[in-house]
């Protein structure tokens, strides 16, 4: 028996059984490959590969437990002895496979899936990215869906008007309009608290922004509206309530061309909607659309329980330019009230600021208040006593120059005769009304001259007292053709 050679050596000797030098094939070898001459081996295999690529040391690693494809690239090992084949003998394959780099996960998935596992060997499982490749071809997309009929998008189109969040362009004629009374001109269904609410929660935006009741639109602005709930439709034409509105409508106008009117609106019609109040002038103004669909636009207000002037844009144009007439303070209106009492300076001048107790309510009480007061503006009123009826009643002649919200009624109580029949201003403990008269606000928009808003001339309309202040001024012997002296007060 050979003795094993000493530690360190260079392995089994090679001219022992089944070595090269006796001619005979090498012994298949079953056992664990741990051996002296694998050792040998393996070091002969690092040097080779260190030398063919300093990156790669494929030749020393033991392959019996790598991946069939890793497996089936692995270079053949030389026998024992057999000296290593130079770098320049070596065939274009073998350098090929030996000088690249191990190959990532990457360029594993490009390899061509043709490749057999060895025998003996389950085939390996294809990986995630290439069963989806597979796959792929073989799943079906999702159906197309099929066309909308034209009656499902009508039906579509009339829902998200009514309901769905909207974007619509200010018009040239919209210019200078405020916010509010824009969405009242484009929803005249919407009850008009409704917007004020819309715009005191922030749910309107002007160009992105948050928009507030008094701010002016300016043509091409975007203005996005949230979803909103309108009233039932107004009357179709030609129906029998609209021609009822249409006459009701026609009994009331004081003046009328093609860019404007002026009607007498009674004593207890609202202007506009409001919680609980379905007929207004805004509504009854549906009978009046044109063959070309545009309906006459409010310009200002007068309140519910207030009877006179009111003055209705035909177009879009007039009602711009009558709005801009508004704001620069160019019409000139008079008033005509009973009040408690009699003031003792028979003509003066009312200056104040006034602001909501409830911010956000449009039909809130109005209050005095101090410049700088959240809400505050001035309000500027004209008086002049025209007659009166002992120390009991006095008929006053109001001419406002600004125009607050209540601010007749409320300077008149400031000063301490409020007007007879207002419930949110007459404060007169202990004082009752003379017999005959009736109980309803007494204040009247007796006249307005303002410029025509097409050929700039002045239009002058007086209204005639409503019944009720019309029995008080026969009571009380009042002539309605006595000379008012408030034209003589100043316009600012």
């Amino acid at each position: 028996m050979t003795k094993p050679p000493s530690r360190g050596g260079s392995g089994r000797s090679r001219t022992g059984p089944g070595g090269p030098a006796s001619g005979r094939p090498l012994r298949a070898r079953t056992g664990p490959r741990n051996t002296a001459r694998d050792a040998a081996e393996r070091a002969a295999g690092l040097a080779i590969s260190s030398r063919a690529s300093p990156s790669r040391a494929s030749f020393g690693r033991d392959m019996s437990d790598a991946a069939p494809w890793e497996r089936d690239e692995a270079p053949s090992r030389a026998p024992a002895g057999s000296p290593a084949k130079p770098k320049s003998e070596r065939s274009k394959s073998e350098r090929s496979k030996s000088e690249r780099p191990r190959a990532g996960a990457a360029e594993r998935a490009e390899r061509p899936a043709s490749r057999k596992p060895p025998e003996g060997r389950p085939p390996a499982r294809p990986r995630r990215d290439e069963r989806q490749d597979s796959e792929a071809p073989r799943s079906r997309g999702p159906a197309e869906p099929k066309a909308p009929t034209r009656r499902a998008l009508r039906e579509a189109t009339a829902e998200a008007l009514a309901t769905g969040v909207q974007t619509l362009e200010v018009t040239p004629d919209e210019a200078g309009m405020r916010i509010d009374r824009f969405l009242s001109a484009r929803f005249p269904q919407l009850p008009f608290t409704r917007i004020q609410s819309l715009v005191r929660k922030g749910e309107l935006r002007v160009n992105g922004k948050r928009a507030k009741a008094a701010d002016r639109v300016e043509p091409g602005a975007s203005v996005r509206v949230p979803p909103l709930s309108l009233e039932a439709r107004p009357p179709a034409p030609n129906s029998p309530r609209a021609e009822g509105d249409l006459a009701f409508l026609r009994s009331l106008i004081l003046y009328e061309d093609q860019d404007m009117m002026v009607l007498n609106k009674p004593f207890g019609l609202a202007v506009q909607g409001g919680s609980g109040t379905t007929r207004h002038v805004d509504g009854l103004l549906e009978a009046m659309r044109d063959k070309d669909g545009q309906k006459p636009r409010l310009v200002h207000r007068l309140d519910k329980d207030t009877a006179g002037c009111l003055i209705i844009a035909k177009t879009r144009l007039a009602a711009a330019t009558l709005a801009k007439t508004f704001r620069s303070r160019a019409a000139r209106k008079i008033y005509w009230a009973l009040a408690a009492g009699v003031p003792k300076v028979r003509q003066g001048r009312i200056s104040t600021y006034l602001a909501k107790e409830e911010i956000g309510d449009a039909d809130a009480r109005m209050r005095v208040a101090k410049h700088g007061d959240e809400g505050a503006s001035h309000a500027l009123t004209y008086y002049a006593v025209v007659d009166q009826a002992g120390q009991k009643l006095a008929w006053l002649s109001l001419k406002p120059v600004t125009g607050r919200t209540h601010q007749l009624r409320a300077h008149a109580a400031h000063i301490g005769h409020p007007l007879v029949g207002d419930p949110k201003y007459f404060d007169i403990e202990n004082w009752e009304l003379p017999g005959g008269l009736q109980n309803r606000l007494h204040l009247l928009a007796r006249r307005i001259v303002i410029p025509h808003p097409r050929t700039a001339k002045p239009i002058d309309v007086t209204a005639p007292l409503p019944p009720h202040m019309a029995q008080s001024w026969n009571l009380l012997g009042f002539d309605a053709a006595r000379y008012d002296p408030i034209v003589e007060a100043p316009e600012a």
